[in-house]
């Protein structure tokens, strides 16, 4: 049985609640700790190890990387930010792209962004739409486009400037929009993430673009988590034949090198200029090769065709295992981004899963989240839900389902009252 470890960290700051081991290698979706314990790895570091742990042409690309340059300034040309660059816009079908280190730098940019092409024209108090369970990140900015109450506590007062709806109601998005004229863009992930792998519906996606291009807003999709081909597509919109204005990147696009991207349709390619915005680390040679060859054996590999194979398989043996089972409300998502809700808490499965050898992660209290790596094969699928489903059985036995509680009533609100806590969706 794994132990508490005793606090032998003492000059770290306790912002994380940590399972009580250290990973010291791995391989593809393996893992081993300090004791020889080996892990199936199906959080992939929350979506960030693409090409699962020590990808032999990966490991070779960063030794040959290191060995040439790491870090320059932007001051001068970095051929590989344009080859990614290049190879970003051929995919999404967008005009070019700012880099950065981190998911929340890239929507701190989108952010920016919308709020200038406001001020080009003449809108000098621009406001930005966005949702209900949303996650963008933990600077001020993104913290307050974010929805979770729990993660503002401590950190008012919140940046103003954003109207908030519910998810999947377009008859909301438009009564916003006419209620506050103000608004420049629409903001929202895909599939949200931390909010409980809650997708955005194919029409309300269409919807949303329609409505921009009619009311001239940006369409802002936040591709941080469900982008680099975890649906089964390079980006997720792509299920629905849309392309959005701004699309910020991150995780999965240098498979564990930090990096961050925002993407921009014209509409918006030219809003920031010399002096606008910028970055000492961002764009570095590293992070650039890094996602480079990620995209590269991505593309040789066929990992975007596998990842929906893998994760079709994983979730109908999920909803073979669990659909029945009374406790589990939904199991949703879309290629190796799954989520399975509970009708009770369930933070404890973590550190279960974890005696069991599985590394998983829970989201929104109630909402088990499986982000493997997308070389994850047939087999590891099934080995995953061979451990988890037993556990989930287990804790679902052992503990008490919560009292029913009367739905909430859902309005859009601003951000002068995000604290509101927010209500389910779709």
């Amino acid at each position: 049985m794994i132990q508490p470890a005793p606090n032998d960290q003492p000059h770290v700051m306790k912002t994380y609640g940590r399972l009580p081991i250290a990973l010291t290698h791995g391989q593809g979706c393996r893992a081993w700790d300090t004791e020889g314990r080996e892990y199936l790895d199906a959080l992939g570091g929350i979506a960030v190890n693409t090409l699962g742990h020590a990808h032999p042409r990966l490991v070779a690309a960063l030794q040959d990387q290191v060995a040439k340059l790491i870090h320059t300034s932007n001051y001068v040309h970095i051929p590989l930010q344009q080859e990614l660059a290049a190879r970003l816009c051929e995919l999404s079908g967008m005009s070019n792209a700012f880099f950065c280190n981190s998911g929340l730098e890239a929507n701190e940019a989108a952010l920016k962004i919308a709020r200038k092409f406001g001020h080009d024209r003449g809108n000098t108090e621009p406001e930005i739409m966005v949702f209900e369970r949303a996650f963008h990140g933990r600077s001020l900015a993104t913290l307050s486009a974010t929805a979770n109450p729990k993660i503002h506590a401590g950190f008012g007062p919140l940046v103003g400037g954003f109207v908030r709806v519910p998810l999947n109601d377009l008859a909301a998005v438009e009564k916003a929009l006419h209620e506050h004229p103000r608004i420049t863009a629409i903001f929202l992930e895909t599939i949200q993430g931390e909010g409980g792998v809650n997708p955005a519906r194919v029409e309300f996606l269409q919807g949303l673009r329609e409505l921009c291009d009619r009311h001239d807003k940006l369409l802002m999709l936040d591709e941080v988590q469900c982008g680099i081909g975890r649906t089964g597509k390079w980006f997720a919109h792509q299920w629905a034949g849309v392309v959005p204005d701004v699309m910020p990147l991150a995780k999965g696009l240098g498979s564990g090198v930090p990096i961050g991207a925002v993407v921009c349709g014209p509409r918006a390619a030219t809003v920031l200029q010399p002096g606008n915005h910028g970055t000492t680390f961002g764009g570095n040679p590293l992070a650039m090769r890094a996602g480079v060859e990620t995209l590269r054996i991505m593309t040789e590999d066929g990992l975007l065709a596998h990842a929906e194979s893998v994760g079709a398989q994983m979730k109908a043996e999920l909803e073979r295992e669990l659909g029945a089972v009374p406790g589990v409300k939904d199991i949703r998502g879309q290629g190796l981004m799954l989520g399975v809700e509970l009708d009770r808490p369930c933070g404890a499965l973590l550190a279960h899963a974890c005696e069991a050898g599985l590394l998983i992660s829970v989201t929104a209290d109630s909402v088990i989240r499986l982000v493997p790596p997308l070389v994850m094969t047939h087999e590891e699928a099934h080995e995953v839900v061979a451990r988890l489903a037993p556990l989930v059985r287990a804790f679902l036995q052992a503990t008490d389902a919560p009292p029913a509680a009367a739905p909430a009533p859902s309005s859009a609100h601003t951000s002068a009252d995000t604290s509101a806590p927010a209500k389910a969706t779709a």
